[in-house]
């Protein structure tokens, strides 16, 4: 009787997608999927031809579309830029396709009007609470967790080296 081994690289645990490595690609992968179905389920009412107002879309983008790109984002903050920018790109994209704005619109402008954050600093303010809520734990176990250790066998970073 012949077995066969199976090996899995990625696990999903309370939502997050795991990988062996921790690069998060396969979770920003899976999400950026996530959000291209819930668009295209709410695409008659945030689309170009929708006919409620920009406030609503707005509101719908905030309460819908957001909390699925921010659920672990302190966790998968420390992903690669280039990861991280798959969830900027779509967000850049789905602002343009709410406001209608032409092809000669820069995405500066868009979210500057919109007074929408980039995901760089929406990461930069969960890290922020994040740390400061460790800060403030009752558990001493937690305490490590605040110190950066400097002697990293490999480049890797973690979720608090984003901060400035």
């Amino acid at each position: 009787m012949a077995y066969v081994k199976i090996q899995f690289t990625t696990v999903k645990y309370l939502g997050l997608h795991l990988d062996s490595k921790l690069t998060w690609r396969e979770h920003i992968t899976k999400k950026r999927k996530q959000l291209d179905l819930k668009t295209r389920e709410i695409n008659w009412l945030i689309g170009k031809n929708s006919t409620i107002s920009l406030e609503n879309k707005l509101l719908i983008y905030k309460t819908v579309l957001k909390p699925i790109w921010t659920y672990g984002i302190a966790l998968w903050g420390c992903a690669s830029k280039s990861n991280i920018s798959v969830i900027q790109r779509y967000q850049s994209k789905l602002l343009c396709t709410i406001t209608n704005a032409p092809w000669y619109v820069t995405n500066q402008t868009i979210h500057s009007d919109l007074r929408i954050p980039y995901v760089h600093s929406v990461l930069q303010d969960y890290i922020h609470k994040h740390r400061s809520t460790l800060e403030v734990h009752s558990n001493s176990l937690v305490e490590p967790l605040l110190h950066t250790t400097h002697n990293r066998r490999l480049k890797r970073r973690w979720t608090f080296d984003g901060i400035n």
